[in-house]
């Protein structure tokens, strides 16, 4: 794999992980309203 190939992969989790934990503290936030 090339360095390339492997920063997209990390930036690719990054935006996955990221997008769900900001899901689920938004639901977080709801919940407690």
């Amino acid at each position: 794999m090339t360095i390339g190939a492997i920063i997209m992969m990390l930036f690719g989790l990054g935006i996955t992980w990221g997008g769900a934990a900001y899901c689920i503290s938004v639901a977080m936030k709801n919940k407690q309203q």
